[in-house]
């Protein structure tokens, strides 16, 4: 029967090593193991043959330790790696040889500075990325760095240097969240390969300006944060889509609304109205009011419901956030606090 790690507890394949004060990864682990804890160590390290044994092993969480070095194989015999977990870190890059398998990446809060071509060569099942966080720049983000990640749905690249929306993302996205950078502007060619794109967050930019027909290329966005940026008016088009429902505009410099700036000029299939949009910059339109938008055949209705919304706050990135679900299956007996700061 295997042997639990001195000070470690282990229950149903899950090893759970967090808060330990361990400098390094603890020898003779379960062979069997299907989930790693080691977050909220002082591991500084990750060497080769640090997980040899561990072919079964679905998710690492390295999380809030002092890593700044990762071997070149020390992935490489975790054919099973969906999800691996480096946020709060040391790294200055990407680890190569991440796993083929894996499905979610997670490393905000470390000190990469560029996501190089060869990134994510191989990674053709990852479907999450969160890069939140480090000191990138756009020039740092080379084109072509996601390229063949045909499966990536989600990407989060909050809280960098990026001044621009990065080129080559891939035609799979349906989220993408690039709040808290100095972007300055959308144009056209910006979003030109997110057809599927259902969700978009840019609060905390500089956006002053969004190029008209801009927002033709995400014809099934469903949500559009621009908050906090420095708009001066109601971005073109958004009276042409069918499907979008929740608009972020509040604390911009945006002084009035215009007939159809939200509903078409005249009948057409669109959605008859919006959930959410905020407008509010100043004690006339205050920022935490959420309007409900009801379109008819000729403008913007005089009747627009007001909705106060008691917790309504722009949906900027809470990098100590992480949904658990999908961990049911093989953690029973983690508590769900330890994962908190993933």
């Amino acid at each position: 029967m295997p042997v639990c790690p001195f000070r470690c507890q282990c229950h149903l394949r899950v090893v759970q090593c967090s808060d330990l004060g361990l400098k390094e990864v603890p020898k003779d682990l379960p062979p069997d193991t299907t989930l790693l804890d080691l977050q909220n160590n002082k591991i500084s390290e990750i060497k080769d043959g640090d997980f040899k044994n561990l072919k079964s092993l679905h998710a690492l969480i390295l999380v809030n330790n002092k890593i700044s070095k990762i071997s070149p194989g020390a992935f490489s015999p975790l054919k099973k790696l969906e999800r691996l977990y480096l946020s709060k870190n040391n790294l200055k890059e990407l680890p190569e040889n991440m796993p083929k398998s894996l499905q979610e990446l997670r490393a905000h809060e470390n000190d990469i500075v560029k996501l190089k071509k060869s990134a994510f060569t191989g990674l053709n099942n990852v479907i999450v990325i969160e890069l939140g966080t480090n000191p990138l720049k756009s020039s740092g983000v080379e084109n072509g760095a996601f390229q063949g990640m045909k499966k990536l749905s989600y990407i989060r690249i909050s809280d960098t240097n990026i001044t621009s929306i990065p080129k080559g993302l891939p035609v799979s996205l349906t989220e993408l969240h690039l709040d808290g950078n100095k972007i300055s502007k959308i144009d056209t060619d910006s979003l030109s390969e997110l057809p599927n794109l259902a969700k978009l967050g840019l609060s905390y930019n500089r956006i002053a300006s969004v190029e008209n027909g801009s927002l033709t290329n995400v014809p099934h966005l469903r949500e559009l944060h621009l908050d906090n940026n420095e708009l001066a008016k109601v971005p073109a088009g958004l009276g042409e889509h069918k499907y979008i429902q929740v608009v972020y505009l509040h604390n911009n410099k945006i002084a009035a609304i215009g007939p159809n700036d939200f509903c078409p000029l005249g009948y057409n299939s669109k959605k008859a109205s919006y959930s959410g949009v905020s407008l509010g910059s100043s004690s006339q339109l205050p920022s935490d009011t959420v309007y409900s938008i009801y379109c008819s055949i000729h403008s913007l209705t005089e009747s627009a419901v007001g909705i106060k919304a008691s917790s309504f706050k722009s949906e900027r990135h809470n990098p100590d956030y992480k949904d658990v679900s999908d961990f049911s299956s093989f953690l029973p007996s983690l508590d769900q606090r330890h994962l908190l700061s993933i």
